[in-house]
């Protein structure tokens, strides 16, 4: 596939990297591979998580020796005054993954300091790739994306996720989606945090919510809502910075203030 030349050199490499970690997971998905688990029964890692992340890494080191990298399968990758640190999950839905179900991404996001200036996810299955470069907008297959226009909070198509790492972040969910399921909206769980950003930048969705969000889960995503317009913060409506966990929401702005309210 031709790639189509950016703003910035980092986007370009993050694009290559993405698909060469999308031709791997093309080729394992519903294929037999190994599985392990992490820290409980459905936190796990397959062979391909580690393998797409690998390729990712070494693609972007091929560029820029010097820059460093905080990875979900590897940790933080530190290199003394790296201007660009890389965000990477190689893989985000990796239970989908497992169980063959089509709905995964690569996210890819390069930072300096607490800013984002290139952030890439890329579904592999339908060849989505979602790209926003900072001050210069997001795209969806090189079209302009722009979030929905929805204002009326019962009126909107809000999705989340249900984290199952500890009971006290499982009943925190299930209070927060009790309150926007008492309002009547459809709720929708795609099982990919990065996908689901992607899709309220492009209009698929209206909002989104996620507790205790990992940097890897959330920093493209920011940058590609912001540059479609939207609005991404803490559940107390502050910034979030890409190198900390946040519980977040996502929204097309319209409707930040009204779900903020709930999530409060």
């Amino acid at each position: 596939m031709e790639v189509p030349s950016y703003n910035y050199d980092l986007t370009n490499v993050a694009v290559q990297a993405a698909h060469k970690a999308g031709d791997l997971l093309r080729r394992g998905f519903g294929s037999h591979f190994d599985i392990s688990k992490k820290s409980n029964t459905f936190d796990i890692v397959t062979e391909f998580d580690k393998a797409a992340e690998l390729a990712v890494i070494s693609h972007i080191t091929k560029f820029f020796p010097s820059h460093a990298f905080l990875a979900e399968e590897s940790g933080s990758i530190d290199k003394p005054n790296a201007p660009i640190c890389w965000i990477i999950d190689p893989l985000d839905g990796t239970l989908n993954f497992a169980h063959h179900i089509p709905t995964f991404c690569i996210s890819i996001a390069a930072v300096s300091g607490t800013e984002i200036l290139s952030g890439v996810i890329y579904q592999p299955l339908l060849d989505e790739l979602f790209v926003a470069e900072k001050g210069h907008g997001a795209f969806l297959n090189n079209v302009r994306l722009r979030v929905s226009t929805v204002e009326q909070l019962n009126m909107a198509l809000i999705s989340t996720r249900f984290p199952y790492d500890s009971p006290e972040s499982r009943q925190k969910s299930i209070q927060s989606f009790s309150k926007i399921l008492s309002i009547g909206n459809p709720i929708r769980i795609t099982g990919s945090a990065a996908l689901s950003l992607a899709y309220v930048a492009s209009g698929r969705f209206d909002a989104y919510w996620g507790l205790d969000l990992s940097p890897w889960d959330f920093a493209a995503g920011k940058l590609l809502i912001e540059e479609a317009g939207g609005t991404i913060t803490s559940y107390n409506g502050e910034n979030i910075f890409p190198l900390k966990n946040c519980n977040t929401l996502a929204t097309n702005t319209a409707l930040h203030a009204a779900i903020l309210s709930y999530m409060k």
